[in-house]
């Protein structure tokens, strides 16, 4: 799976360059930018119909950048299926299966050994930034700063309301 997501994003930086190149743009890297929301429905968002809440600004993302409209979530619960789309591996294949909890032992994370975006995209030159929840270890070397992230601001554990907000700097 992990090649597939290394592909993938090769397939996109590529074609992001072609169409780059087509319009005379300087020559850059693209932008790019993953959003991943728990329990977001396919239909809640205005590009894909919704009426009943407006998202201009996030349409105007989706009309203007490159969409994955035929993909799916690899586990029922968020901690899980952020892991796995963070290395592009079913998470069964390491051991994260289940959201990190009281119940869970203490250092459940997503292992230091997974190839994570961030490294691949930061191997190719690019700056990494996560936002929001991590949800993906509290320890130390589990955190977003420590899986070669750039620039965090957000929660560690799975929610808002029992959590503090972190905000980390740029690494050197």
């Amino acid at each position: 799976m992990r090649r597939y997501l290394f592909a993938l994003i090769a397939l996109v930086v590529s074609s992001f360059g072609s169409i780059a190149a087509a319009q005379d743009a300087p020559k850059r890297p693209p932008n790019v930018i993953v959003f991943l929301a728990d329990d977001l429905g396919y239909a809640d968002l205005g590009f894909q119909g919704a009426k009943d809440v407006k998202t201009p600004h996030i349409d105007a993302i989706a009309t203007n950048g490159v969409r994955f409209t035929n993909a799916y979530a690899s586990c029922p619960v968020c901690a899980p299926t952020r892991a796995g789309m963070l290395t592009g591996r079913y998470q069964q294949r390491y051991g994260f299966e289940q959201n990190p909890s009281p119940q869970t032992p203490p250092n459940y994370g997503l292992p230091a050994h997974q190839v994570t975006l961030a490294e691949v995209l930061k191997g190719a030159g690019y700056v990494t930034g996560a936002f929001g929840k991590w949800h993906l270890g509290l320890r130390p070397n589990q955190h977003p700063m420590s899986r070669v992230f750039d620039e965090f601001f957000g929660f560690l554990a799975g929610r808002t309301t029992t959590t503090r907000w972190v905000k980390t700097g740029r690494r050197s």
